[in-house]
């Protein structure tokens, strides 16, 4: 990988990550369109780090404000100055606690398949066009009137199970979590707003966990170029996350659901053609 590719790429992970379109399937397809061989699964997780750092900088004061009062609702708190259990920054701590296990598990227990068989190009084809069918039904016929405040624990635990379901690329981690959201009748904008902030656990310690696999020698990356890109989406990011909470605030997901559909055909057309390899390389 050059510096021009990381530049690439880190462009792509910015705009992809937090728009239901799926980024490592992107980076996956540009990286082979440009000429190089599969990004990896290590150069994705690390590069989100960007990406989930501006997460962090831009819902910096609620999550600040969650930490405060679930440590503050402890029973090592005095009674006095012990935030109650029913605060909803406190299920919101909780809930996200909740949702983040089961990606945590299977990550750990899938490894080896996320980083071989799920990267198939086939594979991103076909969840690229299935979620995108989920997503559009969801968005059009569900109802629209819960908020986070009003989260229970088995919807945190379908958005745990629909967050884990990214670990395949062509699902999208944003894109799961907004389509159960959406099913579960939250609004657009508060489907992705625990998104973004359910997102943050799994993809740092997914990210510093590839770091230190990195680091061990386990897993190889460009670590000039991955650092460039990893910086760029953060940037990117950033401004990605502001255009995206204003635009689910008055629109709907499907201008990502034809997307991801006319995507699914591109790419099976260029499998097709013998342009894209299913399993990383470029084709004949």
């Amino acid at each position: 990988m050059n510096w021009l590719e990381s530049i690439i790429l880190g462009l792509v992970q910015g705009l992809t990550e937090f728009l239901p379109i799926s980024s490592s399937a992107h980076l996956r397809i540009v990286g082979e369109l440009m000429g190089m061989e599969d990004p990896g699964a290590a150069f994705t997780a690390i590069t989100q780090i960007g990406t989930e750092t501006a997460v962090l900088i831009y819902f910096w004061k609620d999550i600040v404000r969650i930490i405060r009062k679930w440590f503050g609702s402890m029973k090592w708190v005095p009674a006095d100055r012990r935030v109650p259990s029913s605060d909803s920054d406190v299920r919101l701590g909780w809930m996200i606690i909740v949702g983040s296990i089961p990606i945590g598990v299977l990550g750990l227990l899938l490894e080896d398949w996320i980083d071989s068989s799920f990267r198939n190009l086939w594979v991103t084809v076909t969840m690229l066009a299935v979620f995108a069918l989920f997503l559009g039904a969801a968005d059009k016929w569900m109802p629209r009137v819960k908020t986070l405040d009003r989260m229970s624990w088995r919807d945190a635990i379908l958005y745990g199970f629909a967050q884990a379901m990214a670990l395949v690329p062509g699902v999208s981690r944003s894109g799961g979590t907004i389509t159960m959201g959406r099913l579960l009748g939250y609004t657009r904008e508060a489907a992705a707003r625990y998104s973004f902030l359910l997102a943050m656990p799994a993809v740092f310690a997914s990210g510093f966990y590839k770091v230190y696999k990195v680091a061990a020698g386990g897993d190889t990356v460009y670590v000039g170029p991955t650092i460039v890109a990893t910086l760029i989406a953060f940037g990117v990011g950033y401004a990605v996350i502001v255009w995206f909470l204003k635009l689910v605030s008055t629109r709907s997901y499907m201008p990502f659901v034809v997307y991801r559909i006319v995507l699914a055909v591109f790419i099976a057309a260029l499998l097709g053609a013998g342009v894209l390899s299913a399993v990383g390389g470029v084709g004949a």
